[in-house]
Protein backbone atom coordinates (compact mmCIF):
# COMPACT_ATOMS: atom_id res chain seq x y z
CA UNK A 1 0.00 0.00 0.00
CA UNK A 2 1.43 3.39 -0.62
CA UNK A 3 1.56 5.94 2.25
CA UNK A 4 -1.80 8.58 2.61
CA UNK A 5 -1.06 11.76 1.49
CA UNK A 6 -0.42 14.33 4.48
CA UNK A 7 -1.63 18.15 3.86
CA UNK A 8 -0.08 21.50 5.14
CA UNK A 9 -3.17 22.80 6.36
CA UNK A 10 -4.88 24.57 8.85
CA UNK A 11 -8.39 25.01 10.38
CA UNK A 12 -9.89 28.14 11.94
CA UNK A 13 -13.50 28.49 11.98
CA UNK A 14 -15.10 30.68 9.67
CA UNK A 15 -11.74 31.46 7.56
CA UNK A 16 -11.17 32.33 3.90
CA UNK A 17 -8.93 29.76 2.37
CA UNK A 18 -6.94 29.47 -1.06
CA UNK A 19 -6.19 25.65 -1.80
CA UNK A 20 -3.44 24.97 -4.21
CA UNK A 21 -3.15 21.69 -5.57
CA UNK A 22 -0.55 20.38 -8.12
CA UNK A 23 -0.54 17.29 -10.18
CA UNK A 24 2.02 14.34 -9.08
CA UNK A 25 5.67 15.95 -10.31
CA UNK A 26 3.62 18.74 -11.72
CA UNK A 27 3.06 16.83 -14.59
CA UNK A 28 0.05 17.72 -16.93
CA UNK A 29 -2.28 15.09 -16.37
CA UNK A 30 -5.28 17.63 -16.55
CA UNK A 31 -4.36 19.12 -19.95
CA UNK A 32 -8.01 17.29 -21.84
CA UNK A 33 -11.11 19.65 -21.15
CA UNK A 34 -12.74 16.68 -20.44
CA UNK A 35 -10.95 15.93 -17.32
CA UNK A 36 -11.20 19.64 -16.45
CA UNK A 37 -14.91 19.71 -16.86
CA UNK A 38 -14.77 16.59 -14.67
CA UNK A 39 -12.84 17.87 -11.99
CA UNK A 40 -15.07 20.79 -12.14
CA UNK A 41 -18.13 17.87 -11.98
CA UNK A 42 -17.17 16.93 -8.83
CA UNK A 43 -16.49 20.48 -7.22
CA UNK A 44 -20.44 21.22 -7.54
CA UNK A 45 -20.88 17.41 -6.52
CA UNK A 46 -18.91 18.57 -2.75
CA UNK A 47 -21.02 22.20 -3.33
CA UNK A 48 -24.41 19.74 -3.11
CA UNK A 49 -23.17 16.83 -0.80
CA UNK A 50 -21.13 19.19 1.74
CA UNK A 51 -22.36 22.26 1.67
CA UNK A 52 -18.96 23.63 0.64
CA UNK A 53 -18.99 27.80 0.38
CA UNK A 54 -17.19 28.23 -2.97
CA UNK A 55 -15.85 32.00 -3.80
CA UNK A 56 -13.79 30.96 -7.32
CA UNK A 57 -11.97 28.82 -8.92
CA UNK A 58 -9.51 27.63 -11.72
CA UNK A 59 -8.79 23.89 -13.05
CA UNK A 60 -5.67 24.40 -14.75
CA UNK A 61 -3.66 21.88 -16.92
CA UNK A 62 -1.20 20.83 -13.88
CA UNK A 63 -3.21 21.87 -10.73
CA UNK A 64 -6.30 23.59 -9.43
CA UNK A 65 -7.28 27.11 -7.15
CA UNK A 66 -10.17 26.90 -5.15
CA UNK A 67 -11.25 29.83 -2.99
CA UNK A 68 -13.25 28.31 0.03
CA UNK A 69 -14.85 29.57 3.45
CA UNK A 70 -14.40 27.10 6.46
CA UNK A 71 -17.49 27.12 8.41
CA UNK A 72 -18.28 25.47 11.72
CA UNK A 73 -17.88 21.93 10.35
CA UNK A 74 -14.12 21.41 10.06
CA UNK A 75 -14.84 18.12 8.35
CA UNK A 76 -16.47 19.98 4.87
CA UNK A 77 -13.20 21.25 3.37
CA UNK A 78 -11.18 18.21 3.87
CA UNK A 79 -13.99 15.90 2.77
CA UNK A 80 -14.51 18.42 -0.72
CA UNK A 81 -10.91 18.27 -1.30
CA UNK A 82 -10.61 14.03 -0.83
CA UNK A 83 -14.37 13.77 -2.97
CA UNK A 84 -12.76 16.19 -5.41
CA UNK A 85 -8.94 15.45 -5.64
CA UNK A 86 -9.81 11.39 -5.19
CA UNK A 87 -12.30 11.20 -8.06
CA UNK A 88 -10.82 12.96 -10.40
CA UNK A 89 -7.37 10.86 -9.74
CA UNK A 90 -8.98 7.72 -9.67
CA UNK A 91 -11.11 8.43 -13.08
CA UNK A 92 -8.51 9.42 -14.97
CA UNK A 93 -6.31 6.69 -14.12
CA UNK A 94 -9.14 4.12 -14.72
CA UNK A 95 -9.84 5.93 -18.62
CA UNK A 96 -6.02 5.62 -18.84
CA UNK A 97 -5.32 2.41 -17.18
CA UNK A 98 -2.67 4.15 -15.83
CA UNK A 99 -1.31 3.12 -11.76
CA UNK A 100 0.23 5.43 -9.19
CA UNK A 101 -0.61 9.32 -7.29
CA UNK A 102 -2.64 11.42 -9.45
CA UNK A 103 -1.74 14.62 -7.10
CA UNK A 104 1.43 15.63 -5.23
CA UNK A 105 1.23 14.47 -1.46
CA UNK A 106 -0.19 17.71 0.01
CA UNK A 107 -1.90 20.70 -1.41
CA UNK A 108 -1.51 23.87 0.05
CA UNK A 109 -3.77 26.16 2.21
CA UNK A 110 -3.09 29.87 2.73
CA UNK A 111 -5.60 31.87 5.06
CA UNK A 112 -6.86 35.04 3.27
CA UNK A 113 -8.45 38.03 4.99
CA UNK A 114 -11.61 39.56 3.65
CA UNK A 115 -11.88 42.69 1.97
CA UNK A 116 -8.97 43.77 -0.08
CA UNK A 117 -6.38 40.99 0.41
CA UNK A 118 -9.70 38.88 -0.98
CA UNK A 119 -10.08 40.75 -4.13
CA UNK A 120 -6.17 40.40 -4.81
CA UNK A 121 -6.50 36.83 -4.26
CA UNK A 122 -9.88 36.35 -6.54
CA UNK A 123 -8.23 38.49 -9.05
CA UNK A 124 -4.93 36.28 -8.56
CA UNK A 125 -6.83 33.16 -9.28
CA UNK A 126 -8.58 34.51 -12.64
CA UNK A 127 -5.77 35.48 -14.12
CA UNK A 128 -3.68 32.19 -13.41
CA UNK A 129 -4.04 31.45 -17.31
CA UNK A 130 -3.33 34.57 -18.73
CA UNK A 131 -0.01 34.78 -16.47
CA UNK A 132 0.68 31.40 -18.42
CA UNK A 133 0.06 32.65 -21.71
CA UNK A 134 -2.50 30.46 -22.67
CA UNK A 135 -5.50 33.13 -23.19
CA UNK A 136 -4.86 37.01 -23.02
CA UNK A 137 -8.16 37.69 -21.19
CA UNK A 138 -9.79 35.07 -18.55
CA UNK A 139 -12.89 35.04 -19.96
CA UNK A 140 -11.56 32.83 -22.30
CA UNK A 141 -10.53 30.06 -19.90
CA UNK A 142 -13.84 28.51 -19.64
CA UNK A 143 -12.68 26.39 -16.38
CA UNK A 144 -12.28 29.31 -13.67
CA UNK A 145 -14.75 31.61 -11.56
CA UNK A 146 -14.59 35.06 -13.82
CA UNK A 147 -17.08 34.49 -16.38
CA UNK A 148 -19.51 33.06 -13.39
CA UNK A 149 -18.79 35.49 -11.43
CA UNK A 150 -19.71 38.16 -13.78
CA UNK A 151 -22.83 36.42 -15.43
CA UNK A 152 -24.16 34.38 -12.16
CA UNK A 153 -25.86 31.01 -13.10
CA UNK A 154 -29.25 30.12 -12.84
CA UNK A 155 -27.92 26.07 -12.88
CA UNK A 156 -24.97 24.29 -11.97
CA UNK A 157 -24.18 26.96 -9.42
CA UNK A 158 -20.42 26.54 -8.01
CA UNK A 159 -19.94 30.23 -6.35
CA UNK A 160 -21.62 31.63 -3.23
CA UNK A 161 -22.31 34.61 -5.02
CA UNK A 162 -23.94 36.06 -1.28
CA UNK A 163 -21.30 35.10 0.65
CA UNK A 164 -18.68 36.60 -1.78
CA UNK A 165 -20.28 40.06 -1.93
CA UNK A 166 -20.55 39.98 1.98
CA UNK A 167 -17.01 38.95 2.49
CA UNK A 168 -15.90 41.83 -0.39
CA UNK A 169 -18.29 44.15 1.77
CA UNK A 170 -20.25 45.53 -1.20
CA UNK A 171 -24.20 46.15 -1.02
CA UNK A 172 -25.29 44.84 -3.92
CA UNK A 173 -23.92 41.76 -6.33
CA UNK A 174 -24.11 44.62 -9.01
CA UNK A 175 -21.11 46.22 -7.47
CA UNK A 176 -18.92 43.00 -6.97
CA UNK A 177 -19.66 42.68 -11.14
CA UNK A 178 -18.96 46.05 -11.70
CA UNK A 179 -15.64 45.80 -9.65
CA UNK A 180 -14.65 42.27 -10.20
CA UNK A 181 -14.24 43.59 -14.19
CA UNK A 182 -12.42 46.30 -13.46
CA UNK A 183 -10.52 44.91 -11.03
CA UNK A 184 -8.82 42.46 -13.59
CA UNK A 185 -8.98 44.87 -16.22
CA UNK A 186 -6.79 47.30 -13.97
CA UNK A 187 -4.21 44.03 -13.55
CA UNK A 188 -3.61 43.70 -17.37
CA UNK A 189 -3.40 47.13 -18.02
CA UNK A 190 -0.21 47.06 -16.05
CA UNK A 191 0.73 43.94 -17.83
CA UNK A 192 1.40 41.73 -14.61
CA UNK A 193 2.62 38.60 -15.71
CA UNK A 194 4.63 37.41 -12.60
CA UNK A 195 3.66 34.61 -10.20
CA UNK A 196 2.95 36.43 -6.94
CA UNK A 197 4.38 33.12 -4.67
CA UNK A 198 2.44 34.64 -1.34
CA UNK A 199 -0.85 32.65 -2.16
CA UNK A 200 0.73 29.52 -2.98
CA UNK A 201 3.56 29.72 -0.31
CA UNK A 202 2.10 31.46 2.60
CA UNK A 203 0.30 29.76 5.81
CA UNK A 204 -1.68 33.71 5.80
CA UNK A 205 -2.00 37.25 3.72
CA UNK A 206 -3.58 39.97 4.69
CA UNK A 207 -3.37 42.78 7.12
CA UNK A 208 -0.40 42.53 10.01
CA UNK A 209 -3.21 42.53 12.55
CA UNK A 210 -4.53 39.40 10.80
CA UNK A 211 -1.50 37.60 9.87
CA UNK A 212 -0.80 37.82 13.68
CA UNK A 213 -4.41 36.85 15.13
CA UNK A 214 -4.02 33.52 12.68
CA UNK A 215 -0.62 33.07 14.15
CA UNK A 216 -1.72 33.14 17.76
CA UNK A 217 -4.67 30.81 16.64
CA UNK A 218 -2.60 28.50 15.69
CA UNK A 219 -0.39 28.12 18.43
CA UNK A 220 2.19 25.40 18.25
CA UNK A 221 1.57 25.01 15.03
CA UNK A 222 2.84 28.58 14.41
CA UNK A 223 5.96 27.99 15.73
CA UNK A 224 9.41 28.98 13.92
CA UNK A 225 6.70 30.51 11.50
CA UNK A 226 7.49 34.76 10.18
CA UNK A 227 5.22 37.13 9.44
CA UNK A 228 6.93 38.91 6.41
CA UNK A 229 6.06 42.40 5.23
CA UNK A 230 5.12 42.27 1.20
CA UNK A 231 4.45 45.31 0.14
CA UNK A 232 1.25 46.38 1.07
CA UNK A 233 0.30 42.85 2.98
CA UNK A 234 1.84 40.79 5.68
CA UNK A 235 2.44 36.92 4.85
CA UNK A 236 2.78 34.19 7.47
CA UNK A 237 5.51 31.79 6.20
CA UNK A 238 6.84 28.67 6.84
CA UNK A 239 9.94 26.69 6.11
CA UNK A 240 9.52 24.09 3.34
CA UNK A 241 10.09 20.65 5.20
CA UNK A 242 9.59 17.89 2.78
CA UNK A 243 8.35 14.32 4.34
CA UNK A 244 6.54 11.43 3.54
CA UNK A 245 5.43 9.47 6.70
CA UNK A 246 3.06 5.81 5.88
CA UNK A 247 0.05 5.74 7.34
CA UNK A 248 -1.98 2.62 8.12
CA UNK A 249 -5.41 1.50 7.52
CA UNK A 250 -7.70 -0.35 4.50
CA UNK A 251 -7.67 1.35 1.57
CA UNK A 252 -10.85 3.03 0.59
CA UNK A 253 -12.71 2.92 -2.84
CA UNK A 254 -10.80 6.47 -3.31
CA UNK A 255 -7.72 4.96 -3.02
CA UNK A 256 -5.49 5.96 0.06
CA UNK A 257 -2.77 8.00 -2.75
CA UNK A 258 -5.83 10.47 -3.26
CA UNK A 259 -7.19 10.59 0.60
CA UNK A 260 -6.37 14.01 2.33
CA UNK A 261 -6.84 15.34 6.08
CA UNK A 262 -7.63 18.75 7.15
CA UNK A 263 -6.72 18.16 11.15
CA UNK A 264 -3.07 17.27 10.57
CA UNK A 265 -0.22 18.36 12.55
CA UNK A 266 3.02 19.72 10.70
Amino acid sequence: MEPMARAQRHYIPGQIWHINHRCHKREFLLKFSKDRRRCLHWLLEAKKRYGLPILDYNVTSNHIHLLVVGDDDRDVIANSVKLIAGRTGQEYNQRKKRKGAFWEDRYHATAVESGEHLFQCLVYIDLNMVRAGVVEHPSEWPFCGYNEIQKPRRKNILIDYERLRKLLGFETYDSVITYHKRWVEDYLGKGIKIKDEKWTKSIAVGSRGFVDKVKSILGALAIGRKSIEAGESYQLREPSVPYNVPFGGKKGDIGAENTYFWNVNI
